[in-house]
């Protein structure tokens, strides 16, 4: 082990793990391209890309070259009160980018974060508009918004990672997708019995991230946009995985048709360099807040929120995406992952094997044991994190072919084992 990882990991609270029994961590020496390059000089091809971030792989030098040129001139400074041409230009980018009238950008930090924004929007729209007892969310079963407290009671109570927090915070309505006329039928009563309560709808369009890497189909978000705006309610889409390309559309709620009220993005938000995020409210959303009361302005400010060398990178990464290429990867990238993943279908104890975009899944009938399934990818000179019942690839979109095929490989080769 290295000095720095020797003397500092008594003091290092790791994520994720059971510190006093999980495997130690790699030592990681620097990045480039797909590739974490550790201390021991063996390169692994990063087969998630830092939880989705790098989409377009490590140390791309045009994201490093904005980001030092805002180092030069302002690495940070506060957004209250002051504004600056970074976090501007950026929120006039991704209202143009975004579909429909969601045109108003606040930014934070942080997925959870902004996910925990969003629902502040969504309860206080309410709240402005003098409509009382609107308290409670409508989210979904195998979702997964995040860890902040807020965010813990919308995600799936069964599947996810936060039992022991169950009677910490008001319960919420965390149901079935609407997939069939059964689970709309089951929705569409609830939202009957029940919407004087609710606030808002919740859901990751297309793929339930951290929750298993669960797919359904846009028909299942036209079915939530009737039924929102059956009952009078707002939809949130919490795009913090599936934004930047990762479905094969720059965002799934353009590629899907179906415009929310209020959206979150984050993760590659910039490209994998720096912490950025955003809650984008629509323009109806956002009049609710537009008075003369100064009691009806959202009241939430992180401390480095629209921090310049973040929007510096973010700027460049929406760069990178307005030449379009990233979508010749993506489909490069799913065949790739199709043809490769393919013997994993039928081995004892696979139940699935799915694509979607620049995602590959291999689920388990039974939970992974991702610490030693870690050393094992990494023995293969793979970066690859089980987690529950799933091994699952969102490489960045720069991995090439024989790149891809290590990682494929790597995953038939242990799972077959």
């Amino acid at each position: 082990m290295t000095q720095w990882l020797t003397d500092g990991a008594p003091h290092v609270w790791r994520p994720y793990c059971q510190m006093k029994t999980a495997p130690a961590p790699l030592a990681v020496a620097r990045t480039e391209g797909a590739r974490i390059i550790l201390e021991d000089g063996r390169e692994l091809v990063d087969g998630i890309a830092s939880w989705w971030t790098a989409c377009h792989g490590y140390n791309h030098p045009h994201i490093a070259a904005a980001v030092i040129r805002q180092l030069e001139r302002a690495p940070h400074v506060m957004f209250g009160g002051l504004a600056h041409e970074p976090a501007y230009r950026l929120a006039s980018r991704l209202a143009a980018l975004l579909p429909g009238e969601l045109n108003h950008v606040f930014f934070a930090e942080s997925g959870s974060v902004a996910v925990e924004i969003s629902m502040k929007m969504g309860l206080q729209y309410w709240i402005n508009r003098g409509v009382a007892g609107r308290t409670k969310f409508v989210s979904f079963l195998g979702g997964y918004h995040g860890d902040t407290l807020a965010t813990m009671t919308i995600c799936d109570p069964e599947e996810g990672m936060h039992g022991l927090f169950a009677d910490v915070m008001p319960a919420q309505h965390v149901v079935a997708l609407p997939r069939d006329a059964a689970s709309e039928a089951a929705l569409d009563a609830l939202l009957t019995e029940r919407g004087h309560e609710i606030a808002a709808l919740i859901v990751e369009p297309r793929v339930q991230g951290a929750g298993g890497m669960l797919l359904h189909d846009d028909s299942v978000l036209a079915t939530l946009r009737r039924l929102a705006d059956k009952h009078g309610l707002l939809l949130i889409f919490d795009e913090i995985f599936t934004g930047f390309g990762r479905t094969g559309d720059l965002f799934a709620c353009s590629g899907s048709g179906v415009i929310p009220d209020i959206v979150t993005l984050s993760k590659a938000l910039t490209g994998g360099t720096l912490p950025l995020s955003a809650a984008i409210a629509s323009r109806q959303v956002f009049d609710a807040f537009w008075s003369d009361d100064a009691g009806a302005a959202l009241m939430h400010g992180p401390t480095y929120m629209a921090n310049p060398l973040a929007c510096a990178a973010a700027n460049a990464s929406l760069d990178l995406f307005e030449d379009g290429g990233w979508k010749a990867d993506v489909a490069r990238i799913n065949a790739a992952l199709v043809e490769g993943l393919e013997p994993c279908r039928g081995v004892p104890g696979v139940v699935d094997v799915r694509t979607l975009g620049a995602i590959g899944v291999v689920e388990f009938d039974h939970a992974v044991e991702a610490g030693d399934l870690c050393v094992r990818f990494a023995e293969r000179g793979c970066w690859i994190r089980p987690m529950g019942k799933v091994v699952y690839l969102t490489p960045p979109f720069v991995t090439s072919d024989a790149e891809l095929a290590r990682l494929t490989g790597a995953i038939c080769e242990v799972v077959a084992g």
